[in-house]
């Protein structure tokens, strides 16, 4: 029995259509098709019946799928172990991000890293989902949430501050802003509740799911945005605006799993994340940012 068969084969009983298993892996509907094909004949049993739009799993297919989460779960151990027992720091190292984090923190920094340590390679993505760390989609995540999940190690970095951001020359009266808004696919995150809670119906212009889409609208001027800090309080072409409304502060989380963590690549990464992260909120002062410094709350320590 090939392993990446029974990887594909658990993927089209999660999504419920070869196209849809394609997509989720990002390979072509066939190849999907093919592997499956090829663990029936390996196990000698018929896994799913084929309809026109949709698979159905057969009764031993619906067994076979619970087991090869198992299996696939004891896999991703397996790695995770490999990569945590490696001695030197010359490994590839996958962070996970906000990507407004991601895009303005630090992608920025990463060439100081670099410098430091050239044998570690970094992949960066942007995302506004939770990556799953016990299945190696990332081996690092800076998240803007407590972390709920067992198994993980979270290490508070901080508190991430929002203003109102707007291009120059933007009234400085907040009832004559015309504003910048998030869409539905913020709607969980507490920003977004907390703008649209205080919307009261005033004039938006403009919406989107990303902060860094909300910026470059503020800044050609189209309205008033409300911006993390970290990303709007350097960037020449806005101006933070006063409110008398002081919006909610976002935790910043870093997370890696307790097979990882003493990893040397992944140690190194983590340690200049915190670095940098922690420099990059230096730019939260209530000189640079107009932030309550009573706000602000104190940073926890390492816990699981």
């Amino acid at each position: 029995m090939n392993w990446e068969d029974l990887h594909h084969f658990r993927t089209l009983a999660q999504q419920g259509s070869f196209s849809a298993a394609a997509r989720a892996l990002g390979v072509d509907h066939t190849t999907v098709a093919r592997r499956v094909s090829a663990l029936e004949a390996a196990l000698g049993l018929r896994l799913v019946d084929r309809l026109p739009r949709s698979v159905v799993l057969t009764e031993a297919g619906a067994e076979i799928a619970e087991l090869a989460e198992g299996a696939e779960d004891a896999a991703f151990a397996v790695l995770r172990a490999a990569q945590g027992a490696r001695s030197g720091p010359a490994a590839p190292v996958r962070v996970s991000a906000p990507p407004a984090l991601a895009a303005c923190v630090i992608a920025p920094r990463l060439s100081l890293l670099r410098a430091r340590q050239p044998e570690i390679v970094v992949t960066l993505c942007g995302q506004i989902g939770a990556a799953d760390l016990d299945r190696r989609e990332a081996d690092l995540a800076l998240r803007l949430s407590r972390p709920k999940q067992t198994g993980l190690i979270a290490r508070k970095l901080g508190d991430l501050a929002f203003g109102f951001y707007g291009a120059p020359g933007t009234p400085p009266d907040e009832t004559g802003w015309t504003l910048i808004a998030g869409d539905s696919a913020q709607a969980s995150l507490p920003q977004f509740r907390w703008f649209e809670a205080r919307l009261a119906g005033r004039p938006v212009a403009f919406r989107s799911d990303d902060s860094l889409i909300q910026a470059g609208a503020a800044r050609a001027g189209l309205g008033v945005a409300l911006l993390p800090d970290v990303i709007a309080a350097t960037d020449p072409g806005l101006v933070r605006l006063q409110s008398r409304e002081t919006p909610p502060l976002r935790e910043i989380w870093m997370l890696v799993h307790d097979d990882l963590r003493r990893a040397p690549a992944v140690r190194l990464v983590m340690d200049f994340l915190a670095e940098q992260v922690q420099a990059a909120l230096e730019l939260q002062t209530p000189e640079a940012a107009g932030i309550n410094p009573a706000t602000t709350a104190v940073p926890e320590q390492e816990r699981r």
